[in-house]
């Protein structure tokens, strides 16, 4: 095998179609409420992680898990790059009518793009915080919050960080 492209074979590079099942499909008992995401800082140079933290409420009446999901999406890339990309992910039970505040880390080496080796690169991104991949199709009702960020500096390998 020559070809070690991604593009066409994987649901994460197939252009606009989306999987008939994708990460995160199914049913609750409950609904969920996501607010107040917040990126820590707005804007970063290009070796430095990011803070987010986002409010997630049950609004429904049972108590139920919730796996809360963070997607990365590049703006622009110099490489082909997935539509977007699973960076974290946590299970959390929250009570009936309570919510919970919850901190994630982006580490700068989850924004790297493979180009003859790995590089940080400059721009605008864009970070999904929810209960399912942006834009998806579900059976039960769940919201994507989405907040731009920007990475300032000169494109450098990975390693050089």
């Amino acid at each position: 095998m020559e070809n070690y492209t991604m593009e066409g074979r994987t649901y994460r590079y197939y252009g606009q179609e989306a999987p008939l099942y994708p990460f995160g499909y199914g049913l609750s008992y409950t609904t969920f409420r996501y607010r107040d995401l917040v990126l820590s800082p707005p804007v970063l140079p290009v070796c430095a992680n990011l803070s987010v933290s986002v409010v997630l409420e049950n609004t429904g009446l049972r108590d139920s898990e919730e796996v809360v999901q963070l997607y990365l999406r590049w703006e622009q890339s110099s490489v082909p790059v997935p539509r977007w990309q699973l960076v974290a992910f946590r299970r959390v039970a929250v009570l009936a009518g309570r919510e919970a505040k919850l901190h994630f880390q982006v580490l700068a080496e989850q924004r790297a793009v493979w180009a003859q080796d790995w590089r940080l690169e400059p721009g605008t991104f864009t970070l999904f915080a929810g209960g399912q991949q942006p834009g998806q199709k579900t059976r039960a009702p769940s919201e994507v919050l989405s907040a731009r960020f920007s990475v300032t500096g000169t494109a450098r390998p990975l390693r050089g960080c």
